[in-house]
């Protein structure tokens, strides 16, 4: 089965809250990595989400990071939640 990797940069303008993360991740830019798999047996090319993971900040080791494993959905409400949260303040300025 073939299996590719994509990776992005996404940045929070506020501190968040990803579910599935016990912790408040600070604002900032973060490498999210998204693994997929090819669809094998259609006549076109197809690729299935398997794994997606957020490279963050240790909580014990100053300047060390570790990839977490999260839900697409649950970074997608995050995101959501920071673009909402940067329109509040643009309200209240």
């Amino acid at each position: 089965m073939t299996i590719r990797s994509r990776r992005e940069t996404i940045t929070f303008k506020h501190p968040v809250h990803i579910r599935g993360i016990a912790r408040e991740l600070p604002a900032g830019a973060y490498e999210v990595v998204t693994d997929e798999e090819m669809i094998e047996g259609l006549s076109f090319a197809s690729w299935r989400r398997i794994a997606t993971m957020i490279n963050v900040p240790s909580e014990g080791v100053q300047g060390a990071t570790e990839m977490l494993s999260i839900g697409s959905v649950d970074l997608a409400d995050a995101q959501a939640s920071d673009a909402q949260a940067s329109e509040a303040s643009v309200v209240h300025d």
